[in-house]
């Protein structure tokens, strides 16, 4: 078996990607939408991202895509620009195999390198112990808990949040690059 690898997400990824997502969409709790995205919509959230110089990537395992992570910016106005939500999905197959910690790690490391300096999660389902377990592992702290904000699969949902300091964090004025 070759070994995993993690790479800047292309074009022709985004199919895969759509497909992990769809999963997620149609059967979990972690993401809050309800009907997948057409391809389209998929295709203009990777350009979006990256557009921003921000990073989108995938873990990839003997030319199959077993899951994706990016960064966007947390909210449009400008006083949020040094901060960055993540998003990150597996396929099934990579279940247990810790290629979440690895696509996490990975991108963390991109975001601040490319001057965010916190690093935002949302997680859908207060019970998606394997969400939170992973950026848990990453330094990520329980920063609050949203109380039945969203309605899927027939419950109401909590969103968890969670946050993680990058380099210096707040330590340090946010126009200074990263070393």
């Amino acid at each position: 078996m070759t070994p995993l690898t993690i790479r800047t997400s292309r074009e022709e990824d985004i199919a895969a990607i759509r497909a992990i997502d769809a999963h997620h969409v149609l059967h979990g709790t972690a993401t809050f939408e309800t009907d997948v995205p057409a391809p389209a919509e998929m295709a203009a959230r990777h350009t979006n991202v990256l557009a921003k110089g921000l990073p989108h990537r995938v873990a990839e395992q003997n030319a199959r895509v077993l899951g994706y992570a990016y960064c966007d910016l947390f909210r449009p106005r400008a006083a949020y620009r040094f901060t960055a939500e993540n998003s990150i999905d597996l396929d099934q197959a990579a279940y247990g195999r810790s290629v979440g910690a690895q696509l996490l790690g990975m991108l963390a490391y991109a975001v601040h390198a490319a001057g965010i300096r916190r690093m935002i999660a949302i997680i859908g389902d207060s019970g998606h112990a394997a969400s939170m377990g992973i950026h848990r592992k990453l330094g990520f702290k329980h920063t609050g808990l949203l109380k039945d904000r969203g309605w899927k699969l027939g419950r109401w949902l909590d969103a968890v949040l969670m946050d993680k300091p990058l380099g210096e964090g707040s330590a340090s004025h946010p126009e200074a690059r990263p070393a």
